[in-house]
């Protein structure tokens, strides 16, 4: 019997499940979903942020805790705080999941427009609507 899996939120480039697949990770069960009252936010990371009416699309994945603390322990990703929130899943369902965040957001002014271009990319190979742009 495997260790325990517990339900994660990406909506940055790990919603990719090669992206994680290449670094050792063996994501499962997928399912396209969305966070209600938070906004994507793009500087050097991608984030999430508190906003009334914005909706943030996503994957939710199910991961090990070590293959967890092994994603989010490498550099440049320390600074990302695990907190579980709420999610819909586009079958209607609702779960809990944990979501990865930066404890503090990148500036207004802050951009990197591969990372937006290749999140783009990612966005719609999943199908996910248009609005989240």
């Amino acid at each position: 019997m495997g260790e325990k899996r517990v339900d994660v939120f990406f909506y940055g480039l790990f919603m990719d499940a090669q992206v994680l697949a290449a670094q050792g990770i063996q994501a499962t069960k997928p399912r396209r979903a969305y966070a209600e009252g938070l906004r994507l936010r793009i500087g050097q990371r991608a984030t999430l942020v508190p906003e009334g009416g914005a909706r943030s699309y996503g994957m939710v994945y199910a991961l090990t805790k070590a293959e967890l603390e092994r994603l989010y322990a490498q550099p440049g990703l320390e600074a990302y705080r695990g907190e579980p929130i709420e999610v819909r899943v586009f079958d209607g369902s609702k779960l809990t999941a944990m979501c990865y965040r930066l404890a503090a957001a990148p500036e207004l002014e802050e951009a990197n427009e591969e990372y937006a271009s290749r999140l783009r990319d990612v966005l719609t190979r999943l199908g996910f609507p248009q609005e989240w742009t």
